[in-house]
């Protein structure tokens, strides 16, 4: 049988969301890991310029990224054990589970970047 594509049928802004913090956390600048738990905290997230931001090479849609900066998809994403509930939209935790869970929009959302 095929692995379910969205297993916890998150919304489309919860996915959106999830994708962006899991691109930020790849970026050792802007995240730190806890080795000991695996969690992967933001200390930054984007700011827009214009209609879009840039996230190493890559760039995002501001209206991609609406979930960002509202704590109901961060309450949503800790219900579901993607992101722990402390520090939220401050500084985003993602949990092992927030890594890894494939939300199919990674090339839909982040393009790369032209300038």
């Amino acid at each position: 049988m095929a692995k379910k594509l969205n297993p916890l049928n998150l919304n489309k802004l919860q996915l959106k969301t999830l994708t962006l913090l899991q691109e930020l956390a790849r970026h050792p600048d802007i995240a730190r890991t806890d080795t000991a738990s695996g969690n992967v905290t933001i200390d930054e997230l984007p700011n827009p310029h214009g209609n879009h931001f840039h996230i190493g090479p890559r760039v995002v849609m501001a209206s991609d990224a609406t979930g960002l900066h509202n704590p109901s998809v961060y309450v949503a994403l800790a219900r579901k054990g993607l992101v722990a509930p402390t520090g939220m939209v401050e500084a985003p935790t993602l949990t092992p589970a927030g890594l890894a869970y494939d939300t199919g929009l990674r090339d839909a959302i982040l393009h790369g970047a032209d300038h």
